[in-house]
C-alpha cells in the first residue's frame, strides 16, 4: 500500500485534493505516486499563494529543465560518467585543450562516457576527444562565449539551461568523477562547489582529479593558496586534501579514476548505518586493518563485512554485491575517502 502524505501537506480543499489525488494516481506507478501527489500539491499551493509570475516562471523553468534532464540521462545511469570543467576561452593548441582532448578519448576507450558544459576550449577539447556518441553537453545560454561547440555527436545529447544552479546539479547528480583543467571564475566555482558537496556529505564520494599540464603551475599554485590560507587558519582540515588530486598526466588521471572504483562500488545511508557496497568482498587483513586505523570516524562498534540490508533488498539495490557496513560519524569524509582508496589497495 501505498502511503499517503500528512494531513498537513494538502492544499486544504477537498475538492482539488481529490482532484490531485486522482491525477497522481493516473500518472503514477506505486513506488512514486506519493511523490507525485506531493509535487502536484506544491504546484498548486504555489499558484494560491504567490502572485509574483516571476516566482511561478523561475519554478516552472527549474521543473522543466529537471524533468528534460533526467528522461535524457535516464538510459545512460548504468554507465559511468566523467564531467569536465575547464576555461571556454583555451585555444586549440594550449597544453589544457590537447591534454583534455587526449584524456576524454582515453576515457571512453575503457567505456566511459562524457560530460563537459558545451561550450568552446577546454570542453570542446573534451567533447572532441571522446567516443562519437559518449559525451553529452550541459550548454548555458549566456548572451557571449558559450554556443555549443561542433564536437557533439548526438544533438539529442545536447541540454540547453537557462540557469547555472539547475546545470550545475545535473553536472553532480549525474556523473562519478571530475576532472578540473585551467580555468576561470566559473570552473573555480565548479570545482569548489564539488569539494564542499562531497566534504558535506551532500554528495557521494568521487575521485576529484586537478589536471595540470606539463609546464604549468596551475593547481599547484591553487594548492598552496589553499594550504596557506585555508587550512593553516583552519578554515578547513588537513584530511580535506584526501577529497582532490592534481595529476601531472593523463594516464595518471585514468588511472585515479579506475582505481577509485576498482573495489568500491557505491554508498547508501540505511537506517542509520552508512552502506559502503564492494564489487568483491576484501580480506580480513584490509578489514581489521581500516578497524584499526579508521575507528576516529565511528561513532560506535566496528567496520563489518555485511549482506545487503533488508531495505536494498526490498529495493533491488545491487543484490549481489557485498557490503561493509559502519556507524560513520557522517563527518570526516576526507577520512572516509582515504579509506576507500585503503580497500581499493586489497590484494
Amino acid at each position: 500500500m501505498v502511503k499517503k502524505p500528512s494531513k498537513e501537506y494538502e492544499v486544504g480543499d477537498k475538492t482539488v485534493d481529490s482532484l490531485i489525488d486522482e491525477l497522481a494516481k493516473r500518472s503514477g506507478s506505486a513506488g512514486t505516486e506519493s511523490l507525485l501527489r506531493e509535487i502536484l500539491t506544491t504546484v498548486i499551493k504555489l499558484g494560491l499563494e504567490s502572485s509574483d509570475k516571476g516566482d511561478l516562471k523561475l519554478a516552472n523553468n527549474t521543473l522543466k529543465e529537471l524533468r528534460y534532464s533526467f528522461k535524457i540521462f535516464s538510459p545512460y545511469r548504468t554507465i559511468k560518467k566523467v564531467v569536465v570543467f575547464g576555461s571556454a576561452r583555451s585555444k586549440k593548441g594550449s597544453a589544457e585543450y590537447k591534454m583534455a582532448e587526449e584524456f576524454t578519448r582515453k576515457l571512453t576507450e575503457k567505456g566511459y562516457m562524457i560530460v563537459t558544459g558545451g561550450g568552446s576550449g577546454v570542453m570542446e577539447a573534451g567533447n572532441k576527444g571522446a567516443e562519437p556518441g559518449k559525451e553529452f553537453a550541459l550548454n548555458i545560454r549566456l548572451p557571449f562565449e558559450q554556443e555549443s561547440n561542433p564536437y557533439i555527436d548526438e544533438k539529442d545529447k545536447i541540454i540547453n539551461f537557462k540557469y547555472f544552479f539547475t546545470r550545475k546539479l545535473i553536472f553532480i547528480k549525474e556523473t562519478d568523477a571530475t576532472a578540473l583543467f585551467p580555468g576561470g571564475f566559473g570552473t573555480h566555482d565548479e570545482g569548489f562547489e564539488m569539494l564542499t558537496l562531497i566534504q558535506t556529505g551532500k554528495s557521494r564520494p568521487r575521485p576529484i582529479v586537478l589536471m595540470e599540464p606539463e609546464g604549468s603551475t596551475y593547481w599547484t599554485a591553487w594548492k598552496r593558496f589553499v594550504s596557506s590560507q585555508l587550512a593553516k587558519n583552519g578554515f578547513i582540515k588537513k584530511e580535506d586534501f584526501n577529497l582532490f588530486r592534481i595529476v601531472k598526466s593523463v594516464d595518471e588521471a585514468v588511472e585515479y579514476i579506475e582505481d577509485f572504483y576498482k573495489i568500491y562500488h557505491s554508498i547508501r545511508y540505511v537506517s542509520g548505518l552508512t552502506v559502503l557496497r564492494l564489487n568483491r568482498n576484501i580480506s580480513e587483513r584490509t578489514l581489521n586493518s581500516i578497524n584499526t586505523e579508521f575507528k576516529d570516524i565511528l561513532t560506535s562498534g566496528r567496520i563489518e563485512l555485511s549482506s545487503p540490508t533488508k531495505e536494498e533488498v526490498q529495493k533491488g539495490e545491487y543484490p549481489d554485491l557485498p557490503r561493509l557496513v559502519m556507524n560513520f560519524n557522517l563527518r570526516d569524509y576526507g577520512r572516509l575517502l582515504e579509506m576507500i582508496r585503503v580497500i581499493n589497495r586489497d590484494e
